[in-house]
C-alpha cells in the first residue's frame, strides 16, 4: 500500500497535479517515513480516495488504515524507492505513461508472494501456487481488451443517453476476476470517450457541469463528471487483495488523466469536493466462485483460520445491492480474462475449492475441467435479463471431454452470439494457450457470428478473418466444431453422416516414455544381432541388441500419405505381453536376455529415477504412462497429429511404434476389429481421398485429433 501510494503521487507530481520533486525532497535528512506519512495525510485532504483513509468520517462505512502510520521504515529502503523514480535511475516519463502499463508491470507482482525463511533473517519471492500451477501470471493485450469492451460495453449503449438521467447511467459493468484491472479500465476509458462525444454532438452549451473546454479547444469531461461514471458503472472483483489495491490505483490515475493542479483546483472550487473517489463500494475481494451456500455444508465449519482467509467466500447481493435490487437484477455486461487453471493443479492447493466446485457448479460436473469454464457459468449467472458476457478464454472447452457441461449450459440456452477463434495463433507473449474470444447474451439467439482468425497480424491490421452466420441449433453439448466460409456446406454435409470413423475403428495414440533422450535412439550401424545407436541422453554411441529394440516413428517426420519414410530411430520397450497385458520385463530376466541394454539403462538411472517426482521405485527403467502397449504390434493405419491434409500409411505387419507427441507432432494409430481386417486397405484409400483431404483442411486446426476422427465419416 506504501508503495502504491508513492507510485500515485510521483505520477501526479509529473502530471502537474502535484509540485515537481517533493518526493524526491524527502530523502534529504532523518525521519523520511515521518514526513512521507504528512505528505499521505495531505492527499488524503485533497484527494479522499481510499488510497488515503486515515480517519474515521462520516457517512464512510470503511476502517481507516490505523497500521501503516505505526510503521517503522528504515530511510535508506524508502530513499532507494523514491530515488529509483527520479532520473536518472528511472528513464520513464510518468506524465505520459499511459494506465495499462502499470498495470502489465503490476501483473507481474501479483503473482509473487514474499515469504520470509526459516532464519527470519532473509525475504524470499516466490511464485503463488495457483500462478506456477498456471504456468505464469500473462497481461491481457489491449486489443483484445478494446475489442471485447467494444463488442459488449458498445452494443449496450448503442441508442442509450449520456448523463445523470439517461439511460447510460443504468449500465452496470464487471469483472469477476479483474487482476491488474485491464478490463474495468478499457470499459471506462470507452465510458468517458462515449460521453465527451456524446455531449460534444448535442451542444456543449447543453452540459455545461459535464464538459469542459480546455487548451487548444479540445473538450474534456469534468473530474466530477469521471467520477460520477467511475462510481456509476465500474466494478470488479478479485480473490488477491494485492489486485484489489491495484486496480483501484490503476482507476484513480485514469480520473486523473489529463487534469493539471489548474484544472483540478478549479472545478473542486466549483462543487467543494475532494478530487477523487472512494472505491470501496465497486471493486471488491473475495472468491468470486464460492458463495455464502458455502457453509451449507456442516464439515465446511471446521476449516482453520488460514484456509477461511483462503477461500474468501464472497456474497455478490450483498457486495453490490445497487445492481441486485430492483426489477432487473445482475449486471449488464460481464467481461474479463478468467484464470486458467487444471483441476489437477487446483487440488494440490485448494482441495475444499474443487470439492465444492463439483457440486455447486454444472460446468465442474466432468472430469478434469479447468477454472475457466466455471467462469462462464458464474458469468452468466451475473447477468440481468438483458446481459451480455465477453471472455478471452482457451477453447479448448470446444473438443475437451470436461467441456461436456459447459458447452451444454450454454447451448441449451442459446446463448452464444459471437465466436472469434484464434487456431494455433498465440495472442499471449510468452505463453502457448490457444484462445478464442468468445460473447454470450443471456437472451435466445437464434443464430451467431463465427469468426475465424489464420492471420493474428493481419487480423490486428486490417480485421481479416473468415467469418458467417452460424445457427445456434448447431451448437449442442457434443463438441465445437463450427466452419464458415468456401467449403463449409461439404463439411456441414460430411459431419452430418450417421456413420463415422469412430463407429468402426478404434483410434489409439502413442507412446508417452517421459525419458525420450534415453529411450528412443538414432539407429547409426547394424552388425551381428547388434544395433550401434546415437543417444541424446549420453550424447555417446551404443551397441545394443537388434532383438529388443523397436522400429519407431516420429509424427510427420516418418508418416506420409500412404508410406513410412526415413525410419532411423529405435525404441527401448521394456516390455513384455503375458496375457495380453503389458508387464515390465523384470531386472534380472533383462540383465540375462539384454545385458547391453541393461547396462545402458543402468548408465541413465539416476536420469530416470527422477522422474514422476522419484516415485518409480523399482520399476525406475518403465515408462511414466503406460497406455496401448498391446496394440503397436497389430495391423494398423498411422497418422501424424500434424498435417496439412490427409497423410494416412499403413503398417499391416504390426512393425512400428510410435510416438504420441514431441518432434514431429507424434501420431495414432488406427485398428478395425478382427472380422473387418480386410478392409484396411479400402479404409486407407478412403482416408487419403481428395474429399477427406478437404474435410481434414476445413477442420479446425487445434481440436484433438481423436474428436476429428470420431467424426469423420
Amino acid at each position: 500500500m506504501t508503495i502504491d501510494r508513492i507510485i500515485f503521487l510521483r505520477m501526479a507530481e509529473d502530471r502537474g497535479i502535484e509540485d515537481y520533486g517533493r518526493l524526491l525532497g524527502l530523502v534529504n535528512g532523518g525521519g523520511v517515513y515521518g514526513r512521507l506519512r504528512e505528505h499521505f495525510r495531505e492527499a488524503d485532504d485533497r484527494y479522499n480516495s481510499g488510497l488515503f483513509h486515515f480517519r474515521r468520517e462520516r457517512g464512510r462505512e470503511e476502517e481507516p488504515d490505523t497500521l501503516t502510520p505505526t510503521l517503522d521504515v528504515d530511510d535508506a529502503v524508502l530513499r532507494g524507492i523514491i530515488r529509483g523514480l527520479y532520473y536518472p535511475r528511472s528513464p520513464y516519463e510518468f506524465s505520459v505513461l499511459p494506465v495499462d502499463v502499470l498495470g502489465q508491470v503490476y501483473e507481474q507482482f501479483l503473482g509473487k508472494v514474499i515469504r520470509l525463511t526459516s532464519s527470519g533473517h532473509r525475504a524470499k519471492i516466490e511464485e503463488k501456487p495457483e500462478v506456477r500451477k498456471a504456468g505464469g501470471v500473462y497481461y491481457t493485450p489491449t486489443y483484445i481488451v478494446d475489442y471485447i469492451v467494444e463488442k459488449t460495453v458498445g452494443k449496450l449503449l448503442e441508442k442509450k443517453r449520456p448523463g445523470p438521467r439517461g439511460g447510460a447511467r443504468r449500465i452496470k459493468i464487471v469483472d469477476p476476476a479483474c487482476g491488474s484491472g485491464s478490463f474495468l479500465i478499457g470499459a471506462y476509458q470507452y465510458l468517458l470517450d462515449w460521453h465527451r462525444d456524446r455531449y460534444v454532438a448535442d451542444g456543449p452549451e447543453n452540459w455545461p457541469q459535464m464538459i469542459y473546454q480546455g487548451p487548444g479547444g479540445q473538450w474534456h469531461l469534468t473530474i466530477d463528471e469521471k467520477k460520477r461514471i467511475l462510481l456509476n458503472n465500474i466494478h470488479g472483483v478479485d480473490i488477491d487483495p494485492q489486485a484489489v489495491e491495484v486496480t483501484k490505483l490503476s482507476l484513480l490515475l485514469k480520473v486523473l488523466e489529463g487534469e493539471s493542479e489548474a484544472s483540478i483546483t478549479r472545478q473542486l472550487a466549483l462543487i467543494q469536493a475532494r478530487a477523487l473517489p472512494d472505491l470501496d463500494d465497486n471493486i471488491k475481494c473475495g472468491n468470486s466462485l464460492i458463495g455464502p451456500d458455502f457453509y451449507d455444508n456442516e464439515q465446511m465449519s471446521f476449516l482453520d483460520e488460514e484456509e477461511h482467509y483462503r477461500i474468501n467466500v464472497f456474497d455478490w447481493r450483498e457486495a453490490f445491492p445497487q445492481v441486485f435490487d430492483g426489477e432487473n437484477p445482475g449486471f449488464d455486461a460481464v467481461i474479463g480474462n478468467p484464470p486458467y487453471i487444471r483441476i489437477q493443479a487446483l487440488k494440490e492447493f485448494a482441495p475444499v475449492e474443487v470439492e465444492h466446485y463439483k457440486r455447486a457448479y454444472r460446468a465442474a460436473g466432468k472430469g478434469n475441467y479447468d477454472i475457466y469454464v466455471v467462469f462462464v457459468e458464474r458469468g452468466l449467472d451475473l447477468l440481468n435479463k438483458s446481459g451480455r458476457l465477453g471472455y478471452i478464454l482457451p477453447h479448448k472447452f470446444f473438443n475437451a471431454k470436461y467441456g461436456g457441461p459447459v458447452r451444454d449450459l450454454v447451448s441449451s440456452g442459446n446463448h452464444l452470439s459471437e465466436v472469434v477463434h484464434f487456431g494455433d495463433e498465440q495472442v499471449f507473449t510468452g505463453a502457448t494457450t490457444y484462445t478464442c474470444l468468445m460473447f454470450l447474451d443471456q437472451t435466445d439467439n437464434a443464430d451467431f457470428r463465427f469468426e475465424k482468425v489464420d492471420d493474428l497480424t493481419e487480423w490486428r491490421a486490417t480485421g481479416e478473418s473468415i467469418e458467417g452466420a452460424v445457427p445456434t441449433a448447431s451448437a449442442t453439448a457434443e463438441d465445437w466444431n463450427f466452419v464458415v466460409g468456401p467449403g463449409a456446406a461439404l463439411f456441414e454435409r460430411l459431419r452430418q453422416m450417421p456413420v463415422k470413423l469412430g463407429d468402426v475403428a478404434h483410434l489409439f495414440v502413442g507412446l508417452q516414455t517421459d525419458a525420450d533422450d534415453v529411450f528412443i535412439l538414432e539407429e547409426l550401424d547394424k552388425e551381428s544381432g547388434k544395433i550401434l545407436c546415437r543417444s541424446k541422453a549420453t550424447g555417446e554411441d551404443h551397441w545394443l541388441e537388434d532383438s529388443h529394440l523397436k522400429s519407431f516413428l516420429k509424427g510427420s517426420l516418418n508418416v506420409r500419405r500412404y508410406q513410412l519414410t526415413d525410419v532411423t530411430k529405435r525404441l527401448i520397450f521394456p516390455y513384455e505381453t503375458r496375457d495380453g497385458k503389458s508387464v515390465l520385463i523384470g531386472a534380472e530376466q533383462y540383465r540375462s536376455c539384454f545385458p547391453s541394454t541393461w547396462s545402458y539403462l543402468e548408465q541413465n538411472q539416476e536420469r530416470l529415477v527422477k522422474r514422476n517426482r522419484g516415485k518409480m521405485g523399482e520399476n525406475w527403467y518403465g515408462y511414466v504412462y503406460k497406455k496401448n502397449h498391446t496394440r503397436f504390434e497389430n495391423p494398423k493405419l498411422l497418422v501424424p497429429s500434424i498435417a496439412t491434409g490427409s497423410s494416412f500409411a499403413p503398417d499391416l505387419k504390426g512393425n512400428f511404434y510410435f510416438v504420441g507427441s514431441g518432434g514431429g507432432g507424434g501420431g495414432y494409430g488406427i485398428t478395425l476389429p478382427d472380422a473387418s481386417r480386410g478392409y484396411y486397405l479400402y479404409l486407407l484409400g478412403l482416408l487419403n481421398s481428395r474429399m477427406m483431404s478437404c474435410f481434414l483442411r476445413l477442420y479446425p486446426k487445434t481440436a484433438r485429433l481423436s474428436k476429428m476422427w470420431a467424426q469423420a465419416s
